[in-house]
């Protein structure tokens, strides 16, 4: 997986969709429904820089990293795709199972997080004894 394109895609995704919310949405939504769709624009962008950093990682610690970066990276996608999507779909009045989902998208989000961690502990911890 190249996680610098697919991070790059998400990030212009996330700017293309905060500025349709901004000037096509604010008229169409409340407050409330457009700060749902704002909320899924922002933490999609932030993922996004997550993912890119996943790439540099992998190219930094190479075939030892790739395997362990790539449950990151997964994470990362998961929550942007459950977390974010969700909100968007919500933000629209989409069917009400999408409520629970974005938990979901959360929790991707903290174990990508807490997985970079301790995958990155190590990484660095094998390469400084070599």
């Amino acid at each position: 997986m190249n996680w610098i394109s697919l991070g790059a895609s998400f990030g212009g995704l996330s700017v293309m969709l905060g500025a349709f919310g901004a000037h096509s949405l604010k008229d169409l939504l409340t407050e409330q429904k457009l700060a749902t769709f704002q909320t899924g624009t922002q933490y999609m962008g932030y993922h996004a820089l997550a993912l890119i950093l996943v790439g540099i990682l992998v190219q930094n610690f190479g075939e030892a990293g790739k395997q362990r970066l790539k449950k990151v990276g997964i994470f990362f996608t998961t929550g942007i795709v459950l977390f974010s999507g969700s909100l968007y779909a919500l933000a629209f009045d989409g069917p009400r199972f999408f409520g629970p989902v974005t938990p979901l998208g959360g929790l991707s989000f903290m174990i990508g997080w807490f997985t970079l961690a301790v995958v990155s502990a190590k990484l660095l911890k094998t390469q400084n004894k070599n």
